[in-house]
């Protein structure tokens, strides 16, 4: 199972790859704190993921193969993507690039992402 989260991930996102230790249950914060993790992760997906992908809750990927960060969640559970990011994404195609992220910047990368999902239509 985690082989294939982990491939199938490597399509959807932008090519985070390992780190030791990721903390996959987050702790509760203020709202400040909060924001400011989604601000730094948002920071993580302008320098990172941009460049393919659509990182905004609207508009394009640059990358047409490249799906919108905002689309993830109909992929995969965001709140289960510390695991992969923790153990790396191998990428099937050599132009994604492969990241190490912190266990801190994955926590930032993630309320990042679950910030930007797109709602269920109907």
């Amino acid at each position: 199972m985690k082989l294939a989260v982990v491939l199938a991930l490597s399509a959807a996102v932008c090519g985070c790859g390992s780190s030791l230790a990721v903390q996959t249950s987050r702790p509760v914060r203020s709202a400040a704190d909060e924001t400011a993790s989604i601000l730094r992760g948002l920071a993580f997906a302008q320098a990172r993921c941009a460049g393919c992908h659509a990182i905004a809750d609207i508009g394009d990927s640059p990358n047409a193969a490249a799906p919108p960060l905002r689309e993830i969640s109909r992929r995969y559970p965001v709140e289960m993507l510390a695991e992969a990011f923790a153990e790396g994404i191998n990428t099937g195609h050599s132009t994604m690039p492969e990241f190490v992220l912190s266990p801190a910047e994955s926590n930032d990368l993630i309320n990042y992402l679950e910030s930007v999902q797109s709602k269920p239509s109907g």
